[in-house]
């Protein structure tokens, strides 16, 4: 099935089943939604209630991700500064370890190069 065809589908879906579960949920609970003091008609009633839930939804995620990124920044922090005094301390070896990971490595694709040859 493709992306669009899907789509549709999906929003079709979620329309459909917006619509019978909200009017279901009205009627069940015998609520009638009020606005500047008429009945709103069921429809109406459900997209209010289903603007309420959305702005809840985003508030809350709007809390947890606040909460979850603030986490996740102060544990980037902390890993971020015990790399960098890892490297502040141990520079000097890491610098010596390159360097001669830098000269074995020409060595030996030197010796290679001429093993081939031979």
């Amino acid at each position: 099935m493709s992306f669009f065809k899907s789509l549709i589908l999906a929003i079709f879906a979620t329309i459909f089943l917006t619509y019978v579960f909200g009017v279901g949920m009205l009627e069940l609970m015998d609520m009638h939604v009020m606005l500047d003091g008429e009945s709103v008609e069921p429809l109406k009633a459900i997209g209010v209630s289903a603007l309420v839930v959305v702005v809840l939804v985003v508030a809350a995620l709007g809390i947890v991700l606040s909460v979850f990124g603030g986490l996740i920044f102060i544990s980037l922090i902390i890993f971020g500064s015990i790399a960098m005094v890892t490297v502040g301390v141990f520079w000097p070896i890491l610098l010596m370890a390159v360097v001669i990971w830098l000269f074995t490595r020409n060595n030996s694709s030197r010796n290679k190069s001429t093993r081939q040859y031979t």
